[in-house]
């Protein structure tokens, strides 16, 4: 129980750096490619994930997976980061850099926990999937908005 609870705030903490770093007008005026999911994708698509991350955590956790646990930490504090990067601190190179170890460390978790728990390791895909979108998607609005890069 206390585990579930440590879990959800951790989770909780990363996703909040979303709401407190949010899209705004430097956003909106910003070129964006096509295929940019629309606005109401992404707390929907998060929201989900994020629910995904937790139960994955707390499947690591009570199999007493040090290194999965390591990984799964490691990636929500850099997940949390990039928030702050790309609307907080409107560095889309410091976000894109965060998104690639993001990616990296949510491919590591599901190299390293798939011989302990397939099911975590699944529940990872589909959020690496995302950040792979996400990641270009980064890559993308730096080269079509040169201006807005420093």
């Amino acid at each position: 129980m206390l585990s579930g609870i440590i879990i959800a705030g951790l989770v909780f903490a990363a996703a909040a750096t979303g709401g407190i770093f949010k899209p705004g007008e430097w956003y909106d005026g910003l070129n964006k490619p096509w295929w940019t999911p629309p606005g109401w994708a992404f707390p929907v698509v998060w929201t989900i994930l994020y629910c995904m991350i937790a139960y994955a955590g707390w499947l690591v956790w009570g199999l007493g997976a040090v290194l999965s646990i390591v990984f799964w930490g490691a990636q929500l504090v850099i997940n949390g980061l990039w928030s702050y990067f790309f609307f907080g601190a409107k560095d889309m190179r410091k976000a894109l850099v965060d998104v690639v170890l993001l990616w990296a460390l949510i491919a590591a978790f599901i190299i390293v926990t798939y011989p302990v728990s397939q099911l975590a390791a699944f529940l990872f895909m589909p959020y690496l999937l995302w950040v792979s979108i996400a990641a270009f998607l980064n890559f993308r609005m730096i080269q079509l908005n040169p201006n807005e890069v420093g």
